[in-house]
């Protein structure tokens, strides 16, 4: 589930929103109200059920070869996301939609590579939302490794400290890391 040209995507659980309105979400760090989105690259980062911490990490032009055996692992491919496994049947029957809304109405945010593009007017989608499926699927057919852990702490902290490029989400809702 990818936006096509002129396009980007909003993920969510609810399948009646109508219009989509600027706000603050609750994790901001930004005080201005937006309407959020993804393109192309960053769409596969949204595969999860709204809550779901994860951690996701990806080749860039400058990872090294060990940090890409250390992290992806052999025949890994370019990208791994780690959920954990308690997370496992939410995302097996989670009911996620994607609304497409036109990219001319958004401005990417992030840096020094954008994550996001952002509105600050309101947005009508560009039709009805479509159920996304079977979200093992997509990550396969993506070729995107899905990696369950106990706990993602160990895996995020490897990740930042590395060259490859990563994202975490919802991380805030992990299980706490251990303490020894």
């Amino acid at each position: 589930m990818r936006p096509r040209p002129g396009e980007v995507l909003h993920f969510s659980e609810d399948p009646t929103i109508t219009l989509f309105r600027p706000h603050v979400a609750a994790t901001a760090r930004h005080p201005e109200a937006f309407v959020w989105a993804v393109d192309a690259a960053r769409a596969p980062d949204y595969w999860f059920p709204r809550q779901c911490p994860r951690a996701m990490a990806w080749t860039v032009p400058g990872t090294t070869e060990d940090d890409k055996e250390r992290i992806l692992g052999p025949g890994g491919g370019e990208r791994v996301h780690a959920i954990e496994y308690g997370w496992l049947p939410r995302l097996l029957h989670v009911e996620l939609f994607a609304y497409r809304l036109p990219a001319a109405s958004f401005r990417p945010v992030g840096d020094p590579v954008p994550h996001a593009h952002v509105s600050t007017t309101p947005v009508e989608p560009l039709g009805a939302p479509e159920p996304v499926g079977d979200l093992l699927r997509l990550h396969q057919d993506a070729g995107i490794q899905l990696r369950l852990l106990d706990n993602l702490w160990d895996f995020w902290d490897a990740v930042t400290a590395g060259t490859l490029g990563y994202s975490g989400i919802r991380l805030r809702n992990a299980t706490p890391r251990a303490t020894s």
